[in-house]
């Protein structure tokens, strides 16, 4: 296993990988159906997405396991298999990572809602993600991201249980869309700055935003986020491949590698430390993103 992923001690830039998603659905994975079940069940594609992207030039692997706590897995009634999941997703990525990448655990939100909005607990939240973070780590994950989050006091929840859990860093990304008045909120109207305030007040080593924005926006969301926190803080960025549009009833991503590759040195710029792809995102995204920060090492 490589040195631990001490994200927030980073000198250099690090290339995270893709979508997965976008590749699952590639190799057949139908609507409705639970991606993680694919670590157990078609674990050969899971470990050829992750050697794709590593072969592409991606230093972090993220595990298949985005929606592997207690309330999504429920949905599919496996619940009782959050732990063998999540250790699973991790192994899979720590074979393929070996001792030339970092393996970084996938956290997403569970979808509930806390109380008085909803009808769960804190301690509710604590013990999925405490239980995930767990199992992540003991799979073979040595940092852990909780990400497309957009409730805040669920995001600190999550922070808050991983660093309980585990030794591992931790990076807390939220996903943020754009404002009739030119700024930048999340679902539940948390903008970016109050975002990253809090989270490295909660214990996150590493801010980040993914998901919901092209390449276009997250350049003046990371500005943001650089303004909300200390001198030196790591800022990660995985925007999609564009934004989102309809064609033929299916949405799809339209920014090519040469064009995302084009705007990292201005992500750069903008406060980014590490960059990386969401939503439309493939290999050949993150090959074209690790040729630029190559030319820029």
């Amino acid at each position: 296993m490589p040195t631990p992923l001490h994200l927030h001690a980073l000198a250099t830039p690090l290339v995270f990988d893709g979508a997965m998603g976008t590749l699952l659905h590639e190799r057949g994975l139908q609507p409705g159906e639970c991606p993680e079940f694919w670590c157990v069940d078609r674990p050969d594609d899971i470990r050829e997405i992750h050697r794709l992207y590593k072969n592409a030039g991606a230093n972090v692997l993220e595990t298949n396991s985005f929606g592997a706590n207690r309330y999504k897995l429920e949905h599919y009634g496996a619940a009782h298999r959050l732990e063998e999941l999540n250790r699973a997703a991790a192994r899979l990525a720590r074979e393929v990572a070996g001792d030339d990448c970092h393996v970084l655990g996938s956290m997403g939100p569970t979808g509930a809602f806390l109380e008085p909005y909803g009808d769960e607990t804190e301690e509710a939240f604590l013990d999925t993600f405490r239980r995930q973070a767990a199992a992540l780590h003991e799979g073979g994950a040595d940092a852990v991201i909780i990400e497309t989050m957009t409730c805040l006091e669920e995001a600190l929840l999550a922070i808050r249980a991983a660093r309980e859990a585990t030794p591992m860093s931790v990076v807390a990304s939220f996903t943020f869309d754009p404002q009739p008045d030119g700024g930048y909120a999340s679902m539940m109207g948390v903008k970016p700055g109050d975002f990253a305030a809090a989270a490295l007040a909660a214990g996150a080593h590493v801010i980040a935003s993914n998901c919901g924005l092209g390449p276009d926006h997250m350049l003046r969301v990371v500005p943001l986020l650089r303004a909300a926190l200390p001198p030196g803080t790591p800022i990660l960025a995985m925007p999609n491949a564009g934004m989102p549009v309809i064609r033929g009833g299916h949405t799809v991503f339209t920014e090519t590698p040469a064009e995302m590759a084009a705007k990292v040195p201005l992500l750069l710029a903008a406060g980014a430390r590490c960059v990386g792809g969401c939503c439309g995102t493939t290999p050949a995204h993150i090959q074209a993103i690790a040729k630029t920060l190559g030319t820029l090492s």
